[in-house]
């Protein structure tokens, strides 16, 4: 069983890894979209795929997971506000940006990037934001229950 403050780093390091990939994402399809050729569009399309499955998803896992360990038994308002954010991430990655990802990356994998194309990855893009912007919520909120941290003398 992990210590109290090993889940606090655990959670701390996946939350970081998640907001860092969804960063990572949007400077991805950004560099992609302003080469402009299609080649590097699907390259993007596809490396994000694998890095939905192999670091986004188990991140927030982690995430998830550890923040339910650490607030187990808590009643303070912040952690119910964390848990229903989180609830609004889930639901926004698995009901809007991964199949919006399987979506794009089979438009770009057929040579049909087009104009519906672009606005499709524009909506992507911004409901990767709204997801960013809501761990960065749950960050700071985090930071704030965790209280200040003494210097060691």
């Amino acid at each position: 069983m992990l210590s109290r403050p090993a889940k606090a780093r655990l959670h701390a390091a996946a939350g970081g890894i998640a907001m860092l990939t969804i960063l990572a994402f949007q400077a991805l399809l950004w560099r992609a979209e302003a080469s402009g050729f299609p080649e590097d569009i699907l390259a993007a399309r596809l490396a994000i795929l694998w890095g939905i499955g192999l670091v986004l998803v188990p991140a927030l896992a982690g995430a998830g997971l550890s923040g339910a360990m650490l607030g187990r038994g808590w009643r303070r308002p912040e952690i119910a506000t964390k848990t229903r954010r989180m609830r609004i991430v889930a639901a926004n990655g698995l009901l809007v940006l991964l199949p919006m990802a399987l979506a794009l990356w089979w438009l770009a994998s057929k040579g049909m990037v087009d104009e519906r194309f672009f606005w499709l990855q524009r909506l992507e893009m911004l409901a990767g934001l709204v997801n960013l912007g809501l761990l960065g919520l749950n960050m700071r909120a985090g930071l704030r229950l965790r209280g200040p941290r003494r210097m060691a003398v």
